[in-house]
């Protein structure tokens, strides 16, 4: 058995290809909206499935280069606007997604092991593009790794800028989609045009918009970036995993209720923030963020057409000092995060479009926990035709804070964040404290 996460290197038979669509689509440049190309999603979402039984590859491919007919920017390239150095667009050129195939002398069960604890070298699994800017890199790289058992790892990497993550998991179903069946179309076609959330013109920035700090451009020193979030970058940080089954999740909310009625997320992310902050050991007067997703396809007037594919979110703010945070009860985290996201208005979403027009505002990052719910987005659902898979997570753990599903655990959430080596165990302890023995 696998005592060490430390993977050994896989074994490429042959060199990367490019999968492109497989009849023509449409060439253009694609306009990017103010909430897709912002500093703070300049990388890629960069997924792992393992699964128990491995897919013909003949057949992947297949799929793929069929699903880039309709996801044809992922086949496409990004490049700055000519009148506007700062800004991105697609140029949906049509020519490909690099697709790379691997052997790992390891088995299913034995990656499953430690799987919830993925460290540096599982970036192995992924094919390192050799490209010397994010620009240059494709939007969509998959690599498929088969294993000794008869298994298979499906990594993806699917630039930020385009979609968001409920894009991914749209993609990634389209993709299983055809896998299994090519000759039936899609239920849900991606919208690509993203001139809905244009900016106003002349803007109109209405509100106070404390998830943003402005900088000067092309600043190499960003004072807003000097304290918290760059010492967390720059520590050797451990992954830390604690999965919520439902009932503990309960027994959470019970410490807030009947006064407050909260959802799992709130709930959760409030519990995390304050878990976290406890831990770093933090001087009492500091303000502290807790930065989450939002989804505004619904909140925006007009609502986002279906099958919108862009960044259709933003980030709700949570702030207080840090003795608030610590000495608080959960009940007023909760409070904090359920303002956060009732502030989060039509108008106020159209503000921050507009704010972001100015690209010298950017994600205050300096003391903020980032969290991003990935367990309602159907990711674990995600078959292409031999079964769902046995695990699913990003690629490697990150000081930014991921809400998994918990496979096997109906409506668990797995809890994943790297923290400094020092604070794990007192992390760990503490998100684990309130439960008992629940």
């Amino acid at each position: 058995m696998l005592c060490s996460i430390d993977l050994p290197d896989c074994v490429y038979s042959k060199e990367p290809i490019f999968i492109s669509p497989i009849s023509p689509t449409p060439n253009h440049t694609l306009y990017l909206s103010n909430l897709d190309d912002q500093m703070f999603l300049r990388f890629s979402i960069k997924y792992l499935y393992l699964f128990t039984k491995s897919i013909n590859l003949e057949k992947l491919k297949y799929s793929l280069s069929r699903v880039l007919v309709d996801y044809y920017p992922l086949a496409g390239r990004l490049l700055k606007c000519p009148e506007n150095n700062h800004k991105l667009q697609v140029d949906c050129n049509g020519k490909g997604a690099i697709f790379a195939e691997a052997f790992l002398d390891l088995s299913a069960d034995e990656l499953l092991v430690v799987s919830n604890n993925p460290d540096k070298s599982w970036r192995k699994l992924l094919y390192k593009d050799e490209t010397q800017s994010f620009l240059d890199t494709p939007p969509l790289i998959v690599q498929v790794t088969n294993l000794r058992c008869g298994g298979m790892i499906l990594c993806t990497a699917i630039n930020h800028c385009i979609c968001d993550g409920i894009g991914t998991a749209q993609f990634l179903h389209a993709w299983a989609h055809y896998t299994v069946d090519p000759t039936v179309s899609l239920s849900i076609k991606p919208f690509h045009s993203r001139h809905v959330l244009k900016p106003r013109d002349p803007t109109q920035i209405t509100s106070i918009h404390p998830t943003f700090t402005k900088i000067p451009l092309d600043d190499p020193n960003p004072q807003f970036s000097l304290n918290l979030h760059q010492y967390l970058q720059s520590q050797p940080v451990t992954p830390a995993s604690i999965t919520f089954s439902q009932s503990q999740i309960l027994h959470l909310k019970r410490q807030c209720s009947p006064s407050v009625k909260s959802t799992s997320f709130e709930v959760l992310a409030s519990h995390t923030w304050r878990c976290w902050v406890k831990s770093l050991d933090l001087s009492s007067s500091v303000n502290v963020k807790l930065l989450f997703s939002v989804n505004i396809r619904k909140t925006v007037k007009p609502e986002l057409p279906q099958g919108y594919y862009g960044n259709g979110f933003v980030l709700g703010c949570a702030e207080a000092p840090v003795k608030q945070v610590v000495n608080g009860n959960l009940q007023d985290m909760v409070k904090l995060v359920q303002h956060a996201k009732s502030e989060l208005t039509n108008d106020m979403v159209k503000s921050i479009v507009d704010l972001l027009e100015d690209k010298t505002v950017k994600t205050d990052l300096s003391t903020s926990l980032v969290i991003s719910q990935w367990s309602r987005l159907s990711l674990e659902e995600v078959n292409f035709g031999e079964g769902k898979p046995i695990q699913m997570g990003p690629l490697t753990s990150d000081i930014y804070c991921l809400f998994l599903p918990s496979l096997g655990e109906i409506d668990g959430i797995r809890v994943l964040v790297s923290v400094p080596e020092n604070v794990v165990k007192k992390f760990e302890y503490y998100m684990k404290e309130p439960l008992g023995g629940k």
